[in-house]
């Protein structure tokens, strides 16, 4: 009884005391209203940053599904390759280069240079970046995108591409050509400062990748037997249609880590309400776009096409990625819908121009980010055409002549395609020597 009643006197101690003794080294600390933000915004790049990365197993899976058994395991090599080859490259050289202090030459120039430096380890509030979100959470998150981009290349290539040349291109397109690229609207350059607008980037990132893809497409060739000589289309369909539609799913949950960070603040009412309003926004749209690819190949062929389904679904989430804020969930809706009929007539389109996209990654990536960068412009009232025009075609020409050289360059001095005797066997066996399905080999 005697313990009960000193209880509430030492809760009372306990409570008034560190103020009595401390008060003058709690006036030095930054309140909640200071760090908060901090907190918040560093916690939300750690989370989106989860999201984004397992998009890289949905690439992977998407990949693995769509391509012959005897690809599989060159699928997923690649894959893990790429994704390991960004994280060190933007280390060493990209995320510095994207970000300059300021644009002088020296400053731009110097990030070929210089490594990302992380805070120190138990860093003090008054020594941290309060306005924004700690280093290393801000690194990782911008170094999943890249990944990103790089992952788009590779199914695209699938098939009859080596290894390690494609894995150079991957050394330069995410260590230079991105972060270069990146830095004229994320990292403060001409165009941002022009006002173009891609608020998660349907540009920035995925017509990037489209572009560097459909460099390589054009330089590589199309697989053997792929096209007829009388112009036919001869399909070559996937291994696994239920691994592509995990895939697929995959790449729909991270993309809320995708456009749901890039709101790139959680510390007031305001940020955590428009990041659930780029979630919603964001699932309207790849709904959309998987719908209306679904009906529009019921009524073109007399049969839904699964993969069209799924890359309709894609085509819609890239299409909102510029600008996933500011549409209504109606705007969102048909935004993503546009998206998914691109993808039903450019797939097609492609095959006419001979042009051998595995996955259908230029259709989905380059297209529709084509269109969903140009749909800015109905809900963003800062946002131009002409500044949207602009700033595609800058990412174009930029992307695609560089991309051509580099895979020019690579196809005159190492090779790029694998022999027609190494294709027919797959390049699990002529490049790998192992297989994803031992159990299904013939012989």
């Amino acid at each position: 009884m005697q313990v009960r009643k000193f209880l509430p006197a030492v809760a009372l101690a306990a409570v008034l005391l560190p103020t009595m003794g401390l008060a003058q080294e709690a006036e030095a600390v930054p309140g909640f209203d200071e760090i908060g933000p901090y907190i918040m915004t560093t916690l939300l790049f750690c989370m989106a940053g989860f999201l984004v990365f397992f998009m890289a197993a949905g690439f992977a899976m998407l990949e693995g599904g769509l391509v012959r058994s005897k690809n599989v395991t060159m699928q997923m090599t690649k894959n893990i390759a790429l994704f390991s080859i960004a994280a060190i490259m933007y280390w060493l050289m990209g995320f510095n280069l994207m970000y300059p202090a300021d644009w002088t030459i020296a400053n731009w120039v110097g990030p070929f240079f210089s490594q990302t430096v992380l805070d120190p380890v138990g860093i003090a509030a008054a020594d941290a970046n309060l306005g924004y979100a700690s280093i290393g959470s801000d690194f990782f998150f911008q170094l999943v995108f890249v990944a990103a981009t790089a992952s788009i290349v590779s199914g695209a290539l699938a098939e009859r591409i080596k290894l390690w040349p494609f894995l150079a291109f991957v050394v330069v397109l995410t260590g230079v050509m991105y972060p270069i690229s990146g830095s004229w609207q994320w990292g403060g350059g001409w165009l941002s400062e022009a006002g173009f607008s891609d608020f998660a980037g349907s540009t920035i990132v995925h017509s990037v990748g489209g572009w560097a893809a459909l460099a390589g497409a054009l330089i590589l060739g199309p697989r053997l037997g792929k096209y007829g000589k009388d112009g036919r289309v001869n399909p070559i369909p996937g291994s696994n249609l239920a691994l592509a539609t995990l895939g697929t799913f995959i790449l729909w949950l991270g993309w809320f880590g995708f456009n749901g960070g890039s709101q790139l603040a959680m510390g007031t009412v305001g940020d955590i309400s428009d990041v659930s309003r780029i979630f919603a926004n964001t699932n309207m749209a790849a709904a959309a776009g998987a719908l209306a690819a679904m009906i529009l190949t019921q009524v073109m062929f007399g049969k839904v096409d699964l993969t069209m389904v799924l890359n309709g679904a894609l085509a819609g989430l890239v299409s909102i990625t510029a600008e996933p804020l500011a549409p209504t969930l109606f705007g969102a809706l048909w935004i993503g819908a546009v998206g998914g009929v691109i993808v039903v007539f450019a797939v097609p389109f492609l095959d006419k121009l001979k042009i051998d996209d595995v996955v259908g990654a230029i259709p989905v990536h380059l297209f529709a980010g084509i269109w969903g960068t140009i749909a800015v412009v109905f809900y963003n009232d800062g946002a131009s055409l002409m500044t949207q025009l602009t700033g595609i075609a800058a990412y174009g020409v930029f992307t695609f002549v560089g991309s051509a050289v580099i895979w020019y360059v690579l196809k005159m001095t190492v090779g790029i395609r694998v022999s027609e005797e190494d294709e027919m066997k797959g390049l699990d066996m002529s490049e790998l020597g192992m297989e994803a399905y031992p159990e299904f080999s013939k012989g």
